[in-house]
């Protein structure tokens, strides 16, 4: 796996850019994932969706499904795109620290 430059630091990612090492996550490193998702800069929107993505994820190990994500923030579906061009599940939770998801987002 490559070795990329996020938050100053260097991140092992795999082949679509999801970070390997979700414990050296922070908002520098975010902030950096938010540009290569053309989703910078990092308005209160943006961090609601990422810091809701985040901590569910610490929860339960998983993302969760859009549904939750959509009535958890209180943002539609397209909004999130127009946050996140790649959406929930690439774009937002790339940006979040997450695994890649398996059909969850």
């Amino acid at each position: 796996m490559a070795k990329i430059l996020l938050g100053g630091m260097e991140i092992e990612v795999d082949e679509d850019g999801f970070i390997q090492e979700p414990e050296r996550w922070n908002k520098e490193v975010a902030e950096d994932l938010a540009k290569i998702e053309m989703a910078y800069p990092m308005s209160d929107d943006h961090w609601k969706v990422v810091n809701y993505l985040r901590n569910y994820y610490l929860e339960f190990e998983i993302a969760p499904p859009i549904r939750m994500l959509t009535k958890q923030t209180g943002f539609d579906l397209k909004y999130i795109y127009q946050l996140f061009p790649r959406g929930p599940a690439v774009g937002a939770c790339k940006v979040a620290g997450l695994p890649k998801p398996t059909g969850c987002v």
